[in-house]
């Protein structure tokens, strides 16, 4: 196996950038600017899927009063 097979190979470079980041990545995480950018994503990403959320339910109600109108209109009793 010559060199660039070996840094080819998926789980090498997949164990490499592992490595990298595991050694980068504590004093950059440590940092207060990356604490408050990590705040800031994760309570953009809570909003979101609260959000999404709420469409949902909102989806969900108004298909459950067409098919509740949909049955009642067929002569069947709603559930």
């Amino acid at each position: 196996m010559n060199a660039l097979n070996f840094l080819a190979n998926k789980k090498f470079g997949l164990f490499a950038i592992g490595a990298i980041t595991g050694l980068l990545l504590p004093p950059v995480v440590k940092s207060k600017t990356a604490r408050r950018t990590a705040v800031a994503v994760t309570a953009k990403g809570m909003a979101l899927k609260d959000n999404a959320v709420a469409a949902f339910e909102s989806i969900k109600e108004d298909a459950q009063d067409v098919y509740a109108e949909a049955k009642q209109k067929n002569g069947e009793t709603a559930e």
